[in-house]
C-alpha cells in the first residue's frame, strides 16, 4: 500500500506539461484562416486569380506548416544534443502562435 502511496506522489512531478490539445488544435486553424482572409478580399478587389494562387501557395504553407514544423524540429534538435525535455505538442503550438502573431504584425503593418 505504501508503494502504490509512493506511485501517485511521484508521478505528479514526473508528468509531462502539456498544452491543451484544444489549444493547438484552435491555433492551428486559426493560422489557416489567417493565411486564407487577405486572399479573399485580393480576389474582392479583381486580382487575377493565377497570380492569387501563386502567392497563396508560397505563403499558406510557410505560416500553417513551415514555422510550426521548424519549431517541432527545433524542440527534437535540443532534446538530443542538449538532452532537454521539450515536448512536441508544445513546440508544435508556439510555432503555430509565431505563425499567427507574425500574420496579424503582417497585417496590422499593410493595412
Amino acid at each position: 500500500m505504501s508503494n502504490n502511496n509512493l506511485e501517485q506522489q511521484a508521478s505528479p512531478k514526473n508528468s509531462p506539461s502539456l498544452i491543451p490539445k484544444g489549444v493547438t488544435i484552435g491555433l492551428a486553424l486559426f493560422a489557416l484562416v489567417l493565411s486564407l482572409a487577405g486572399y479573399v478580399f485580393r480576389l474582392l478587389a479583381g486580382d487575377p486569380l493565377a497570380d492569387v494562387i501563386r502567392h497563396a501557395s508560397v505563403l499558406v504553407p510557410l505560416f500553417v506548416v513551415v514555422i510550426p514544423v521548424g519549431f517541432w524540429l527545433g524542440s527534437v534538435i535540443m532534446n538530443k544534443v542538449k538532452g532537454m525535455h521539450i515536448q512536441r505538442r508544445n513546440a508544435l503550438t508556439l510555432g503555430w502562435l509565431i505563425s499567427c502573431v507574425t500574420m496579424l504584425w503582417f497585417m496590422g503593418a499593410y493595412s
